[in-house]
């Protein structure tokens, strides 16, 4: 292969690269409302629930499913040539009526999943009347997605089928689907050939 050519190759790859990333982040801010002099508060993990939801009903008749989601990190140790894990753990409160409702039917304990919502701290106390502060990933609204990457099933299935579940306009269906639609990303045809700098 010539130089020449090796270099437009990189230099076309880095272009899409950065064009994909742009999209991305395009789709980020029209999602949220976000514009260029706010701010952003956006949490995705995927990983697996360590326990089966625990979902509590308020005096008002309204409901909080509580996940507690570990995401793990695996490597090779350089030094021992040891494989290495560190899992770290993920609470996450639901208020969306209709993901409740999905928790509540289809997720058990091993269950994967996909969540994207946001971070907010409460203050409570303890027994004593001390304060104490949980930072948590919270999905309300329209502004949280819930993915069950395992199916319906839970962790049972190994098909690998995907039922996306999004925090507002929750209309059920037999096929799998709840809530929006996902969007497809675009093809190199379709992204413009202007550079973006």
């Amino acid at each position: 292969m010539n130089i020449k050519k090796y270099f437009d190759i990189k230099n076309f790859c880095l272009l899409f690269i950065t064009q994909e990333a742009m999209i991305m982040f395009e789709n980020i801010i029209d999602s949220t409302g976000l514009n260029m002099a706010g701010s952003l508060n956006k949490v995705m993990l995927i990983g697996n629930l360590g326990a089966d939801p625990e979902i509590r009903t308020f005096q008002n008749g309204g409901k909080v499913c509580n996940l507690r989601i570990a995401t793990s990190d695996r490597w090779r140790d350089k030094n021992t040539g040891e494989n290495r894990e560190k899992t770290e753990w993920h609470t996450v409160a639901i208020f969306a009526e209709g993901l409740v409702r999905i928790c509540e039917q289809y997720l058990k304990k091993g269950s994967k999943v996909f969540i994207e919502g946001a971070l907010q701290t409460r203050k409570w106390q303890d027994q004593s009347g001390n304060d104490r502060y949980s930072t948590e990933v919270v999905i309300q609204g329209y502004g949280g997605t819930l993915t069950m990457l395992d199916g319906r099933s839970g962790g049972d299935n190994s098909s690998g089928t995907g039922y996306n579940v999004s925090g507002g306009n929750m209309g059920g269906s037999d096929s799998g689907s709840f809530g929006q639609e996902s969007q497809s990303m675009p093809t190199p045809s379709d992204l413009d050939d202007d550079i973006p700098f």
